[in-house]
């Protein structure tokens, strides 16, 4: 059975990059999200096995819906994928639940080897 995965992304391009990389590996992409509201609400509805989450997004933050999400479900598997590689940036996105966190731009092994560590 194919792991479920929510993309949260705020740039249609790199939701649509994503979804190629994680599709040919076998993943099914049950939802998308471009706000941090919309990926709280989506993660409710979907119940995926895995999100993948931008930190600047529209309205609410990838880390604030990261808290959200882990408040909701405390098992949650979230990847963060975000230009905005500081280290006080990175240090809090795991520290709110996140598993790990890959800087854009990425090659695509980066990426899936990250997905399927939070699985590990």
């Amino acid at each position: 059975m194919s792991r479920k995965i929510l993309i949260c992304d705020d740039a249609g391009f790199m939701r649509l990059m994503i979804t190629q990389i994680v599709t040919a590996e076998g993943y099914e992409v049950v939802g998308e999200a471009q706000t941090g509201a919309e990926a709280v609400k989506q993660y409710k509805k979907l119940k995926p096995d895995v999100v993948t989450m931008d930190i600047v997004m529209p309205d609410k933050t990838g880390i604030e819906a990261v808290r959200e999400i882990t408040e909701i479900d405390p098992d949650a598997r979230v990847l963060m994928v975000s230009a905005v590689g500081q280290d006080k940036l990175v240090s809090e996105a795991l520290k709110s639940g996140a598993g790990d966190f890959v800087v854009k731009p990425f090659q695509p092994p980066v990426l899936l080897e990250a997905l399927e560590g939070l699985f590990a």
